[in-house]
């Protein structure tokens, strides 16, 4: 059976991901403007930075809204972030596209989205520390789906 675009997106999330270099949270984005890609980002360090599959895990405590501690790399950038980036750094207009990844945005990549302009935002699965991302991006007026009801989990939560 052909895919809807949103399955077909979503499926092409898992390819750009499979770049990540950070191999606890291999997670993608594709933006689409008018069933187009105009750009992807993964989990990966700045341009010119160690990775963590070279250099290792750059551990931090967090605490999550629900009182839970656990170790959060902070090495790499965020997929949302990576294609933003890229979007900016090409001069590519984000103004009423889609952004598909691989689960809810986390706070700080919801708050860029919002100031981004985009229309819609698909993720596989929900994000794994919860977080008032749905009212975020709602604010804005970007509409949220989640694709399936399930939280997204990775190696070393």
């Amino acid at each position: 059976m052909r895919p809807s675009w949103d399955e077909y997106f979503l499926g092409l999330v898992d390819k750009v991901a499979a770049r990540a270099t950070c191999d606890r949270g291999k997670s993608g984005c594709v933006v689409v403007r008018d069933k187009r890609i105009i750009c992807t980002g993964y989990v990966g360090s700045p341009s010119g930075m160690p990775h963590c599959d070279d250099a290792g895990h750059d551990f931090k405590q967090v605490m999550d809204d629900d009182g839970t501690t656990r170790q959060h790399c902070v090495r790499t950038v965020h997929a949302e972030q990576n294609a933003i980036v890229q979007a900016a750094r090409y001069g590519l207009q984000l103004e009423g596209t889609t952004l598909y990844c691989s689960m809810e945005p986390c706070r700080v990549c919801a708050m860029l989205i919002a100031s981004s302009g985009f229309a819609r935002v698909v993720a596989r699965r929900r994000y794994h520390a919860g977080g008032d991302t749905p009212d975020i991006l709602a604010s804005a007026g970007v509409e949220l789906v989640i694709e399936q009801d399930a939280i997204e989990t990775y190696e070393g939560q």
